[in-house]
């Protein structure tokens, strides 16, 4: 069995981004020279995100407009955590948006529902930020 691991790094300039990054693991899927097998793809850090959806403006708009309903960033002072740093909300925008997906690898290709796409989330940017890609499989 193969098994190939590679690192992305994002920094967002803005505190909430979501960023397509489906090229990124179609590439890293090639490089690994896996045929048939599993890619996992996990954010690294506790305020940020990997998650399967649409790559439509308007959906990822809604996500904004809903994960700021659920957990709002200001007033700060709501949070218990929120001290050091003001980045409570974050956290739990993570945990409802999730950590990691993972995708069949068939015939080398990433083996997606239609209009399925790969994004990281981010939801306490400007500063740097890493995805782990781990490739298993033959």
């Amino acid at each position: 069995m193969k098994s190939y691991r590679q690192e992305l790094t994002f920094r967002t300039p803005t505190r909430r981004a979501f960023l397509n990054i489906t090229p990124q693991v179609e590439e890293a899927v090639r490089a690994s020279g896996v045929r048939e097998g599993l890619c996992l793809v996990n954010a690294m850090h506790i305020t940020a995100s990997v998650f399967i959806n649409d790559d439509e403006r308007g959906l990822h708009q809604d996500f904004e407009r809903w994960l700021e309903r659920l957990a709002p960033e200001q007033p700060y002072d709501q949070y218990a955590h929120n001290g050091a740093e003001d980045n409570a909300d974050a956290h739990l925008k993570r945990q409802i948006m999730g950590r990691e997906v993972v995708v069949a690898i068939t015939n080398g290709r990433l083996d997606f529902g239609p209009w399925e796409q790969i994004f990281y989330g981010e939801f306490d940017g400007r500063r740097p930020k890493r995805v782990l890609i781990k490739i298993i499989g033959e």
